[in-house]
């Protein structure tokens, strides 16, 4: 079946359309011929039945005489008399213990006497059955009726029904022509409307091939085509299905430009991972040099740079490692860590290390638990305290806060210079340093707040950073 249909859906609509005008108009033709034919019957029947009444009258008062006819002794060679008022075509006939007989009218000409044939397609007529329709041979389709006569005879009165079928015949003809009218016509109209209805789904798919032709592959997308505004109204269905590609355009080209600034943030991630390394390595490899053309060099502070350089670059390559294992989504331990005894041993170890600074902290009366790995939690919560210890100036006041809550926060707090409004927005981006207190003298190689972003994602919680001269607050929030 589905081969029989075109392969466009403006071709299977036109189909279905036309194939429903064309079948509407059968119901319809034959629901009309159905009824005229019953209502025509019906008006037959009653001149049938009025005809009966008057033969039955005729016969009730002169009574059947007939002659047999010599060659069978049930027909009769006498034909019955016929009633007044009997109209052309009618026909009589009667049935008595002697002998059958019938008399026709013709359209023109006198009246004659039935055939044998024609008796003996009558002699299936019963007393008290329902006006019927048999055909008599050379005379056509007749409406026949029976009724039994106060002297016991039969009588049979019949009506032509060749008006009744010449009516339906026409009906049948004109109905046939007006279908067919109506269906060429449906055909051409229901082409061009469905053409002009699937207009704007053509518009949506010459949309969507628009977009398939663009380079998607590689490099930076940019703007990708849209549908206009004018079919993606979502009261229509082809509204919905604009609307739909819109969004599902948006979704694309956001994941476009994630993966375009992905892949710049992974060669810049590249660039500044072998600027750093390389820095170390030359430093290495100029003692190296040192060493080995010099007699007079002191072999135990070549030995202690060395091993001073090897240790910066692998603190630099475990903190990418690290990075590379929560980018890829590797689950981190969990387990109940007491949040505030972290924080205390972080500030206490601060205190320690950096005396020059004013460092406090406020925890609630209750210990603040969370769920989480203790280890990365606190390297989280040390690189805050870090990078306000090597990006503020001595004396500055440093306090740490936990509130209790849903969420639970950890609030890092510095009454410093402030973060630059430019460089802001990207404290937490790999290799951020700033012009001046950002230094590799500082020991910093621009990926602790990249990694404290990258843990509390890891715990499902999130990092953030206010900041105004005077006043910059980095916080840990936790998941409810």
């Amino acid at each position: 079946m589905r081969r029989l249909l075109p392969s466009s859906l403006t071709g299977r609509l036109i189909v279905t359309s036309v194939t429903l005008v064309a079948v509407v108009s059968a119901l319809v033709a034959l629901s009309a011929t159905l009824v005229m034919r019953s209502y025509l019957t019906g008006r037959l029947d009653d001149q049938l039945e009025q005809s009966k009444e008057r033969a039955e009258g005729e016969f009730r008062t002169n009574g059947p005489r007939f002659r047999p006819a010599e060659d069978d002794a049930q027909f009769c060679g006498e034909p019955p008399p016929l009633a007044q008022g009997q109209g052309a075509g009618s026909l009589t006939a009667i049935v008595t213990s002697d002998c059958f007989a019938g008399l026709v009218i013709p359209s023109s000409g006198r009246p004659r006497a039935l055939s044998r044939s024609a008796l003996e397609a009558l002699t299936s007529v019963e007393v008290g059955d329902d006006p019927r329709t048999i055909r008599l041979p050379a005379l056509g389709s007749y409406r026949v009726v029976a009724a039994e006569t106060d002297q016991g005879s039969t009588v049979i009165q019949g009506l032509p029904t060749e008006d009744v079928d010449s009516t339906i015949s026409s009906l049948i003809w004109w109905e046939t022509l007006l279908a067919l009218a109506g269906t060429g016509v449906a055909a051409i109209a229901g082409r061009m409307l469905v053409r002009r209805q699937l207009q704007p789904l053509r518009e949506v798919a010459e949309t969507a091939h628009r977009v398939t032709a663009m380079p998607l592959a590689t490099g930076q997308v940019g703007e990708i085509v849209r549908v206009p505004d004018s079919l993606t109204d979502p009261t229509t269905e082809v509204g919905q299905v604009g609307e739909a590609l819109n969004q599902m355009l948006g979704h694309v080209e956001a994941a476009l430009d994630a993966r375009h600034e992905s892949e710049q943030q992974a060669r810049q991630f590249l660039a500044d991972a072998s600027h750093e390394l390389r820095t170390p390595l030359s430093t290495i490899k100029g003692y190296a040099e040192l060493s080995r053309r010099t007699e007079r060099a002191d072999p135990k502070e070549i030995l202690a740079k060395v091993e001073s350089e090897a240790g910066r670059m692998s603190t630099l390559v475990e903190d990418m490692l690290l990075l590379a294992r929560l980018d890829a989504g590797r689950e981190v331990e969990r387990g109940p860590v007491d949040l505030t005894r972290l924080v205390v041993e972080a500030v206490n170890d601060a205190r320690v290390v950096d005396p020059e600074r004013q460092w406090t902290f406020e925890v609630p009366d209750e210990p603040v638990t969370v769920e989480g790995d203790e280890q990365r939690l606190h390297q989280a919560v040390t690189n805050l305290l870090t990078n306000a210890s090597r990006h503020t100036p001595p004396r500055t006041r440093v306090d740490v806060r936990i509130l209790a809550g849903a969420p639970v926060r950890v609030e890092v707090h510095d009454d410093g210079p402030g973060i630059e409004a430019d460089l802001l927005p990207t404290v937490f981006e790999r290799f951020t340093r700033g012009d001046s207190s950002r230094t590799r003298a500082s020991g910093g190689a621009g990926l602790g707040m990249s990694l404290v972003k990258a843990i509390m994602h890891a715990h499902g919680g999130d990092a953030s950073v206010t900041s105004v001269p005077g006043d910059t607050t980095f916080t840990l929030t936790f998941p409810t």
